[in-house]
């Protein structure tokens, strides 16, 4: 995904060569007590939606719009004592949407000006047996730029995921 704002991986200079990128899929799912049209409303609804989608860093920027064909640009610089700060940018373009059913959309994650991987989402939103609903996400990632050996980039990426899923219903829980 190329645009005005940055990188384009094929631009990239490394070492690894093009066989080197690692392919893999996961999916997270998750129960709720809201009903389906509020946890997808913590996707389309900006105010929900800054209560628990956020990427980790200081100085953290958002500039999402939710159609089909928009998208969301989230930086912000990453600081850990004693080593150098990363730049830490999420952008990312929706394809599908259908009101209280689905959202498909890609995305990368940038750091440091280098796209380190590439993934195609799909969360589909269910009525669930109890009243509730279930969301299920299922990501297929492009590692394109691996952490040491890549042993730990897809655990790092799902638990990531579950873990900002998990603040779903307390964005719910604290009002609009």
């Amino acid at each position: 995904m190329t645009d005005e704002h940055g990188s384009n991986a094929s631009e990239q200079s490394t070492d690894q060569p093009a066989s080197d990128v690692r392919h893999e899929t996961f999916t997270v799912t998750r129960g709720f007590e809201a009903e389906r049209s509020r946890v997808f409303a913590a996707f389309a609804d900006e105010r929900i939606r800054r209560r628990w989608f956020r990427i980790p860093g200081s100085g953290a920027t958002y500039d999402h719009d939710f159609r089909v064909g928009g998208g969301e640009d989230a930086a912000s610089t990453f600081i850990v004592t004693g080593r150098p700060s990363e730049k830490i940018r999420n952008r990312s373009r929706y394809l599908d949407i259908v009101v209280d059913r689905r959202i498909v959309f890609v995305y990368e994650a940038i750091v440091n000006d280098e796209t380190r991987w590439a993934s195609l989402a799909t969360v589909t939103f269910e009525d669930a047996e109890d009243g509730g609903s279930t969301l299920s996400w299922t990501e297929q990632v492009a590692f394109l730029i691996r952490t040491g050996d890549g042993n730990a980039d897809l655990p790092h990426l799902r638990t990531g995921t579950a873990l900002r899923l998990n603040g779903i219903p307390a964005a719910l829980s604290s009002g609009d």
